[in-house]
């Protein structure tokens, strides 16, 4: 008898044990690897010291306090890229957007243009250079998202620090803008100089863009008014003469006067050099597509670009043409040697 109840505990014993051990492993990688497998996406973890420490400061131009203040390259760089693109746009997008920024002002520190700034500084923070807004200011501004958004850009900032865009090893004038009509522009189309980077392509992503059609009324007055021509009669407002390759308005002729599409964008503050307009009455009903100057990077098209699978540097290659992505490393000594 006594051998059949030894018998009898070790059956029980390994009936019991056995699936315990065997499902213990799987519980702990079930908490573990296994559900990162099953979608639980843990994001990076950034390290914001990296923002202070740079070798390069930017001498901004508060316009506020109308003080000079020095603020490190890449805590300026973030404070740009929060205040020129939206923080819910795709990561690669925002890098794209934090290269440009960075491009755009290591380009004037370079330069030493200072028009309508006090001796010293760089750049102001407003839209004649590039609009900056502080730490402080993003978080009155953010309110509760700020932690969600502050990450995130500074992510984007800190995953390309450094980086600008070059050609033939100087940094490029990075323009950018808000909203394509489905197309960019020839800098020479809307500026007086031809840069062999700033070249019309396609934008087609931008038609997703809450900003790619606008609809604005003026008087027919104050249309004459404010672009100094005469309207004889009721059926014909002007005549396009040209359109650019960025299918814009190239120039109108108002019986016999001639003015060029970016002059009439200004002059009437349309949204875009790509309008249509028709008379009701003794209002002139514009209709425009897109949201800006056309040149160089479209933001909304970056975004579109980059929910398609693209990465940020497929998205400022496409947009400025024939660059390369280079280090501030090697323009830092002569950036210092004009501070």
């Amino acid at each position: 008898m006594k051998p059949i109840f030894i018998l009898f505990v070790l059956v029980v014993s390994v009936t019991i044990i056995l699936p315990t051990l065997l499902a213990f492993p799987n519980s702990k990688a079930s908490s573990g690897k296994l559900q990162e497998g099953q979608g639980t996406t843990k994001q990076p973890s950034i390290d914001i010291a990296k923002l202070e420490d740079s070798s390069i400061e930017v001498a901004l131009y508060r316009s506020v306090s109308k003080i000079v203040e020095p603020i490190p390259l890449e805590k300026y760089i973030v404070g740009v890229v929060a205040s020129e693109m939206p923080a819910d746009f795709e990561i690669e997008a925002l890098k794209a957007q934090a290269l440009a920024a960075r491009t755009y002002i290591v380009n004037q520190m370079l330069r030493g243009e200072q028009k309508g700034l006090p001796k010293g500084a760089h750049a102001s923070d407003t839209i004649d250079y590039q609009v900056y807004k502080s730490d402080e200011q993003l978080k009155e501004l953010w309110g509760k998202d700020y932690d969600w958004k502050m990450s995130k850009i500074s992510r984007a900032v800190i995953e390309t620090a450094g980086e600008i865009l070059t050609y033939d090893g100087e940094p490029i004038t990075a323009t950018f803008f808000s909203t394509s009509n489905g197309f960019t522009e020839n800098s020479e189309d809307y500026w007086e100089n031809p840069y062999p980077y700033l070249k019309s392509v396609e934008s087609p992503w931008d038609k997703d863009s809450p900003k790619f059609y606008n609809r604005q009324q003026i008087s027919v007055s104050q249309f004459e008014k404010k672009l100094g021509v005469t309207i004889k009669n009721a059926s014909s407002i002007g005549t396009i003469v040209e359109k650019t390759p960025g299918k814009r308005i190239g120039s109108v002729n108002f019986n016999g006067k001639i003015l060029t599409g970016k002059q009439i964008r200004e002059k009437l503050d349309l949204k875009s050099a790509d309008f249509m307009w028709e008379r009701n009455g003794d209002s002139i009903i514009i209709t425009t597509k897109g949201y800006g100057h056309g040149v160089g990077m479209s933001q909304y098209g970056a975004n579109g670009m980059a929910k398609s699978g693209k990465t940020y540097e497929e998205i400022v290659k496409y947009y400025y043409q024939g660059i390369e992505i280079a280090s501030t490393e090697v323009l830092e000594e002569k950036i210092v040697v004009r501070r």
